[in-house]
């Protein structure tokens, strides 16, 4: 396969909530132009121990990114590591922590904020460190990169559903309108990256409990969605992808080499 892809990550979406309040992506599944597929995120259920093992395909056991406090480079192989090295063109509109794993640590924000160098893992990066800096704003960030660069992969990486779950809780109408606000969003662009021949993939880092918090076992704070949308997808309903297979379908989406796990039956 040789494919340009868009991870969306959505952090902090729990499963049910996107189940039912996602409501034009749950138009494309229904129409049969999209899958739903339910994850059980890694242990712990914290989100940049997931942002490494969604882009790495590793634990957070393996990977020593524990917490959130681990600051440092990731010493793992990621997505993007795997496609320079191929010569494709990455690009991120995220939170600051995913510079911090791939790019340079710690995070310095005049010189990070805004990244432009090929020679980095992420050669493209709009990057914000506060929690509520708005989901508009950062899939313009994204769709900017899209348009200027081109990128073979893009990160999309939004904070304000977590943001909405930490301050209001799993079970209220902030934590919800969140989610519904950010599937109203990728509405304005998702079609269009469709029709550019991207294969997307939109999921959560971990879901979000009553306690206004997430790290445990509970169904709401592991189960998360993946939704996939694009010409290269089966959406086989029998297929069980993984957390950890994120990374390695991503690569063989971008036909990249890699030795990452895969979920093949996600794929035509």
């Amino acid at each position: 396969m040789k494919h340009n892809v868009i991870l969306v990550v959505l952090d902090g979406l729990n499963y049910e909530v996107a189940r039912h309040a996602m409501g034009h992506l749950q138009a494309y599944v229904g129409a049969g132009r999209a899958a739903l597929y339910k994850l059980e995120c890694e242990l712990p259920a914290l989100s940049r121990p997931l942002y490494e093992c969604i882009l790495t395909g590793v634990t957070p056991i393996d990977s020593g990114i524990v917490h959130n406090n681990v600051s440092r480079l990731s010493n793992q192989r990621s997505i993007y590591h795997y496609a320079t090295d191929a010569g494709l063109k990455t690009a991120a509109a995220a939170y600051h922590w995913v510079s911090e794993l791939y790019n340079r640590s710690p995070f310095v924000a005049a010189r990070d904020r805004h990244t432009d160098d090929p020679k980095l893992p992420i050669q493209q990066g709009h990057f914000y460190w506060n929690d509520h800096y708005p989901d508009s704003h950062l899939f313009a960030d994204a769709e900017n990169l899209r348009l200027r660069h081109a990128p073979n992969f893009l990160l999309v990486h939004p904070m304000n559903i977590d943001d909405a779950g930490h301050k209001h809780g799993l079970d209220t109408p902030q934590y919800r309108n969140s989610a519904r606000s950010a599937d109203i969003i990728l509405a304005d662009y998702l079609q269009g990256w469709l029709d550019a021949g991207y294969q997307v993939l939109v999921t959560a880092d971990h879901g979000m409990n009553n306690d206004r918090s997430h790290n445990g076992l509970l169904p709401e704070e592991r189960e998360v969605p993946l939704f996939v949308l694009g010409d290269a997808f089966s959406f086989n309903q029998n297929a069980a992808p993984k957390q950890t297979d994120i990374c390695g379908t991503v690569c063989e989406l971008l036909g990249v080499p890699h030795d990452k796990p895969v979920c093949r039956e996600l794929f035509k």
